[in-house]
């Protein structure tokens, strides 16, 4: 067993934190204890919800095309692509780095906005802000059914999403002031620009090598979300076209918390996992708190030949929303001055400025 192999078998594995649909969206409902041990500064930053009514089938809808969308032709997928927006719209494969700075050639993302087409007309935003402001590429003729089901199930998530973050809210304004425009849940409902990320992993021997595949990060690096809220599917592995569960117990998603220590989670296949992003943590003052998370590929000879689909929803937000950061005390202090106030925009440009050396275009921005 590789070294990579052995501290990832070591790992604890916890289960997230479940709050019921039917719990979820009774308002008058007490979830503080359940917001607290998810999100709170000892929580994982991740809980999940369960038993949402047409999710199911929404999430299969969905997963199911994202082999057929990787297997278009080349020339199909080129059409899909848009570098104008670092490949944060459309078709995007081999243009992100791993931790090593090798291309990500594993995996390929189609990116799109599942409520806005067209975000808006200002040409000066979309100079500005590409990766927010640009149009969506949809396969109207290679696969006109996709935009369909990335809407129905971006649409899903999202409502899931704003339960969520209402309960947030009234979990925070118990600790500090808040006022009734600036919470989370209003700040994502006003929002135009969500990003929905169907991902798709290629078959290991058509990936990246060896080594970056032990690694503990070897499907998805190390990251915090920055962004608001982030709902995921359950992933979807399948093999010569057939659907089965994943054959390595080790392969998943990794979080670091809040002490340093890495833990596996896992959470079940009818739920939605929602995770806290940076932005969150500094508006809630540091009482829903987001952690550093990486995704392991499963290895052994059961994973050759092994394909792996998910969907991740992007709740962040809108470009234009002032922010105004606390004296302390939150994430990227070392961008953000005392008291500052920004738009989601120029402090997402700030952060693209730090992790992507200036806007370089060969890499896609993180949402």
């Amino acid at each position: 067993m590789t070294s990579g192999s052995l501290a990832a078998a070591q790992t604890p594995t916890l289960r997230t934190v479940v709050i019921p649909f039917t719990q979820l969206k009774d308002k008058d409902a007490d979830l503080s204890m359940k917001i607290e041990e998810g999100f709170g500064p000892d929580g994982l930053g991740i809980i999940s919800i369960s038993d949402v009514p047409g999710y199911t089938v929404l999430r299969q809808n969905l997963l199911n095309l994202a082999p057929i969308l990787a297997k278009l032709p080349e020339k199909v997928k080129k059409d899909l692509e848009d570098p104008q927006s670092r490949y944060n719209f459309g078709w995007s494969h081999g243009k992100e780095k791993l931790e090593s700075g090798k291309p990500d050639l594993l995996k390929g993302s189609f990116y799109a906005n599942p409520l806005l087409d067209v975000p808006t007309t200002d040409a000066l935003l979309l100079q500005r802000y590409p990766a927010y402001c640009g149009s969506n590429i949809w396969p109207q003729t290679a696969l006109p059914e996709l935009e369909v089901a990335f809407k129905a199930l971006g649409k899903l998530i999202l409502d899931v999403g704003l339960l969520v973050a209402y309960h947030c809210d009234k979990y925070v304004s118990n600790g500090i002031d808040m006022q009734s425009n600036q919470g989370i849940e209003q700040i994502v409902f006003r929002s135009r620009c969500h990003k929905g990320r169907l991902l798709y992993y290629f078959p290991a021997e058509k990936g990246n090598d060896v080594d970056d595949n032990d690694s503990m990060s070897s499907w998805c690096g190390w990251h915090t979300d920055h962004g608001s809220l982030t709902g995921l599917t359950y992933a979807m592995f399948t093999k010569d076209g057939v659907e089965i569960p994943c054959p390595d117990n080790t392969a998943g998603l990794y979080i670091k918390t809040r002490t340093g220590q890495i833990v596996k989670v896992v959470y079940k296949e009818d739920e939605i996992a929602y995770q806290i992003g940076n932005i969150t943590e500094i508006l809630s003052r540091g009482r829903l708190c987001a952690t550093p998370h990486c995704v392991r590929a499963p290895k052994g000879e059961k994973a050759t030949g092994l394909e792996r689909s998910t969907f991740a929803f992007f709740m962040q937000p809108d470009w234009d929303e002032k922010l105004n950061f606390p004296e302390s005390g939150h994430v990227n202090q070392e961008l953000i001055q005392a008291n500052e106030l920004l738009t989601f925009g120029e402090y997402t440009e700030k952060l693209l400025d730090k992790y992507y050396h200036l806007k370089n275009v060969d890499t896609p921005a993180t949402v």
